[in-house]
């Protein structure tokens, strides 16, 4: 009926109202809207992103929304427009009731940064709600004899709408017997009561029917009408008086029900059924008779429902006191509720961030919170906080929100996860709290370098890998997650001896692993250093280096190498021990290196084949070979040492080495015993040209020695007679420019010699001729050791009874008695200390050694014209031998046991040369004049004769 009454005018109305009492402010991020009820869907609110100067841009990046906590969302936002809009319709009355102004409350909600602000929309109200009686009829039954001014209180009606569209007036028709008594309450509202303005008479009119008509201020009006029967009875002339117009009670929520909320009494002056006063509770319009109940005898009004002061903090009861012949009294019981701390507060969470960055501002909102508790003064008041020992901090913006920030630094890698526990407390007694556990992620942010394991590393790899060996891993670990927390290793550039370390190493990027690009040598390279990069995953990327040292270990992949010795294809070399040698005399040292190291070059010596083993033996460690007895004239001239140089190494290895040896006193016992020492060939793979170009050499070679060796014969046989059909005695030394191939002669430095010798070493001549000279030298090894000089012009085979000259020997090559070392020195015989023999003193060991060295270097010089395949002497005398610190005996010679050096002065042999050519004139004219005590005289004792001689001696002999 009353929807039925709204016309177009009406919605017309309603428009223009909107549009009139639309208004805004915005303090502190808060806006307000005023708005009517019953708007459709989908009108304007207001443009919240205007009034809040945000940009729409903003709306949409900051994912904003409406919260309305626990209520129900009637207002919605278009992002896409930046505007309120109705999302479902109003009903004010449904909404607020009675209770002015109606208003929503609800935020609008922002991330990223996160904020949020305040809005109300208050909700006006419209006439669209009539007045409305409880009851369709009211029906009293008054007595004939009421008197004039006699009350009669009414129902009051309802009108849900307030203010000026709220109930505003009453009409009673027809007004013959009883008008209308309004009267104001405190609360606001009006009593309504039925006066009697004219008496009743039940014998004209017993029932009355009367019309009560409720108008509200609306525009236009709304109205309710409640039928009102009157039945006229006899006369009953008092009315129930309460005791008090007004009852007041307090009531605390929550009580049991049965509790006696109060009490009221009323009186009857009447007598009988009509003194007897009863009691009801005449409330109609709300829920008081839900509530409470009247006891109709003694007027106890009890509890009989649940009340709430969240619902209602006060309530009034209407009370009416009746007599049996129907006069009644009213009174009003005001019911104050008092507060309880029933309510716990209610935490909504108004936006919360699930993931956060660990690298995010201080004092950045991660989480909001809005706090309810429906309870009232202090029991209402509510304080929150969260845990501690964590990085944040709660703060309070306004009455009841609250916001979870930053408050210190955060560190994925030290916590990934909080569980942040918000206690909302409020302030009653007993207090009663609340709380809600969030749970918020953080985010990995690049923060963390690599790290390695180790400072720097160091790995061992054994010489001769195979290229691609892997060596060893570095590993570094990145605190960071997921792609961050990927580590990839990278090879630094850098060299190696001018060699970049990519052509070492590589180094896996995703494992670490170092593999070895090529082998290694130790003898080339022992250790070398790189550095080996680790970098995450990232944006930017963040590295670490490291230091890796690789050693390389040493492999028994070398023999030792013999220095010396020298091994030579083109010659021998030979050591020369004196027959005089001591036990422990040291013939010669093996020197030998190895390149390995470490136990690998640790040498050893080893005498593996001998000539004599018990003439001689190795020192193990220091490779020295020394006699291990007396040397004696048994001893075979030519020794062969074949000494075994070996390493520590697993397996080992070894080397050998050949030493020749000759026990010899002289040079020529040693040349004669050493021409048969076979020299090893180089043969080309070419067998076949080199074994026919071979065949051809030998048997030119041969034709060639038969001839020589015939020719030789028969000259050494002519020779030999000569020497014996001579009459002159043998001496055991020889004038100058003579040689003696005994070691007991001479020769001058200044004269150069070929030497020719044939394959027999022991049965060849050898012809000593000097360049561009007639004169020719002739050795016979079978003879006493003399060489005599032959003068082309004079033949001497051709005049055999001739005699030869000799010259005597210069005194120059003598020392004195007190200046000769040794034996020589201690004294001779007496004739020979008083100059009574026909001949000078024998040579002295000087004079000997002096002779041996000058023959030795025109050897030496006239075999290092011969080419390849001469022999050599030892490597302590000869000019091949190339240690510095061998002296050079063609300068100085020292005589051992003796203090006194032999040089080779050119100016002192001419002078001696002089001496000795006058001394022989002299000697040779003695020898004319006494050729008797000549013949007398004995013969001078021969040298001593070597191996070699003897056996040469021996077959001339025979011959």
């Amino acid at each position: 009926m009353v929807k039925g009454k709204m016309s177009d005018r009406t919605m017309t109305r309603q428009v223009l109202l909107f549009i009139s009492v639309l208004s805004l402010s915005s303090v502190h991020g808060q806006v307000s809207y005023s708005i009517p009820e019953e708007m459709a869907k989908g009108s304007l609110v207001g443009n919240i992103a205007q009034d809040l100067g945000l940009d729409i841009k903003r709306l949409k990046s900051g994912k904003a929304r409406i919260y309305t906590g626990d209520s129900a969302e009637y207002i919605e936002l278009n992002k896409e427009r930046g505007v309120l809009l109705i999302r479902e319709r109003i009903d004010r009355e449904a909404l607020c009731g009675q209770t002015t102004p109606c208003a929503l409350h609800f935020q609008l909600i922002l991330v990223d940064p996160m904020e949020f602000y305040s809005i109300n929309v208050e909700v006006t109200d419209v006439n669209d709600n009539a007045p409305l009686f409880k009851k369709r009829e009211m029906k009293f039954r008054i007595s004939e004899s009421a008197v004039t001014g006699a009350k009669f209180a009414l129902e009051r009606a309802m009108d849900l709408d307030v203010g000026i569209n709220g109930l505003q007036s009453y009409s009673l028709k027809p007004t013959d017997h009883f008008i209308l008594n309004l009267q104001n309450q405190p609360d606001g509202g009006k009593t309504v009561e039925m006066v009697l303005q004219k008496p009743l008479d039940r014998e004209k009119q017993d029932q009355l029917s009367l019309i009560l008509t409720a108008i509200d201020g609306g525009d236009p009006q709304l109205s309710g009408t409640v039928q009102i029967h009157i039945t006229v009875l006899d006369a009953n002339d008092n009315a129930p008086v309460f005791t008090q117009a007004i009852y007041k009670a307090t009531l605390r929520e929550n009580s049991a029900k049965g509790t006696v909320v109060v009490s009221v009494s009323a009186s009857d002056s009447d007598e009988g059924s009509y003194g007897k006063v009863t009691y009801s509770i005449s409330n109609s319009l709300d829920d008081v008779s839900e509530l409470f109940e009247m006891n109709g005898d003694n007027g106890e009004v009890r509890l009989i429902g649940n009340i709430d002061y969240e619902k209602a903090r006060q309530y009034q009861i209407h009370v009416q006191a009746s007599d049996a012949g129907g006069l009644t009294e009213s009174c009003k019981i005001m019911v104050e509720v008092l507060d309880t701390n029933d309510n716990i507060p209610a935490i909504n969470v108004m936006s919360k961030s699930s993931a956060i960055p660990e690298d995010i501002k201080l004092g950045t909102v991660v989480t909001m919170i809005n706090i309810q508790d429906p309870d009232f003064g202090e029991n209402g008041k509510v304080q929150c906080s969260i845990n501690e020992n964590i990085p944040f901090a709660m703060k309070s913006t306004s009455n009841n929100f609250f916001t979870v920030v930053t408050d210190s630094d955060l560190d994925r890698e030290r916590d990934s996860e909080y569980n942040i526990s918000v206690t909302c407390s409020d302030e009653g007694v007993p207090s009663l709290s609340s709380s809600v556990t969030l749970t918020l992620q953080i985010s990995d942010v690049n923060d963390n370098a690599p790290v390695f394991e180790r400072s720097s590393y160091e790995a061992y790899i054994i010489e001769n890998n195979t290229p691609g060996l892997c060596i060893f891993t570095v590993k570094a670990r990145d605190a960071d997650w997921n792609q961050n927390a990927r580590v990839s290793y990278i090879l630094e550039d850098s060299s190696i001896n001018g060699v970049p370390v990519s052509s070492y190493v590589s180094v896996s990027a995703d494992s670490g692993v170092i593999h070895a690009v090529r082998s290694f040598d130790y003898e080339q390279i022992k250790d070398f250093q790189f550095r080996v990069k680790a970098q995450d995953g990232g944006s930017p990327p963040l590295s670490s280096n490291v230091t890796v040292k690789i050693m390389i270990q040493d492999q028994n992949d070398n023999a030792p190498q013999v220095l010396y010795p020298v091994q030579t294809s083109s010659s021998l070399v030979a050591e020369m021990v004196p027959r005089s040698a001591d036990v422990g005399y040291l013939v010669t040292k093996v020197v030998a290196v190895d390149v390995d190291s470490g136990q690998n070059a640790w040498l050893s010596y080893k005498l593996q084949k001998a000539t004599d083993r018990a003439l001689f033996e190795v020192g193990l460690q220091n490779g020295e070979i020394r006699t291990i007895r007396q040397v004696n004239d048994k001893d075979a001239v030519k020794q062969r040492l074949t000494v075994v140089v070996e390493d520590n190494g697993q397996p080992s290895r070894s080397a050998t080495v050949n030493v020749n040896v000759a026990v010899a006193d002289s040079f020529p016992e040693v040349l004669s015993e050493f021409t048969d020492f076979t020299h090893d060939k180089e043969y080309n793979d070419n067998l076949t040209f080199y074994l026919v170009l071979a065949l051809a050499v030998v048997s030119f070679l041969f034709i060639t020695c038969l001839v020589v060796i015939i020719s030789v014969k028969i000259y050494r046989w002519r020779q030999s007679r000569i020497l014996y059909h001579s009459n002159l005695p043998v001496i055991p030394y020889y004038p100058p420019r003579y040689a003696d191939t005994l070691g007991t002669g001479t020769l001058q430095h200044v004269y150069n010699y070929e030497v020719c010798r044939t394959t027999d070493s022991r049965k060849s001549d050898c012809q000593f001729a000097r360049p561009c000279s007639q004169n020719v030298l002739i050795m016979d090894p079978s003879s006493t050791g003399t060489m005599q000089r032959m003068q082309s012009e004079q033949n001497i085979l051709d005049e055999p009874d001739s005699p030869i000259e000799q010259k005597p020997p210069n005194a120059d090559w003598r020392f004195t008695q007190g200046q000769r070392p040794g034996p020589s020195g201690a004294g001779g015989p007496p004739e020979m200390a008083m100059g009574t023999g026909p001949w000078p003193n024998p040579p002295t060991e000087a004079e000997q050694l002096q002779a041996l060295m000058a023959a030795a270097n025109e050897v030496s010089e006239a075999t290092a014209t011969l080419g390849p395949g001469t022999m050599g002497l030892s490597t302590r005398y000869s000019p091949q031998f190339t240690l510095q610190h061998v002296p050079d005996y063609r300068q100085n010679v020292y005589i051992p046991g003796s203090t006194a050096t032999l040089t080779s002065n050119p100016q002192q042999q001419q002078q001696q040369q002089m001496l000795m050519q006058q001394q022989m004139a002299a000697q040779h004219q003695a020898l004319q004049a006494q050729p008797s005590e000549a013949a007398a005289q004995p013969e001078p004792p021969k040298p001593a004769q070597t191996p070699a001689s003897k056996k040469k001696s021996t077959k001339k002999e025979k011959k």
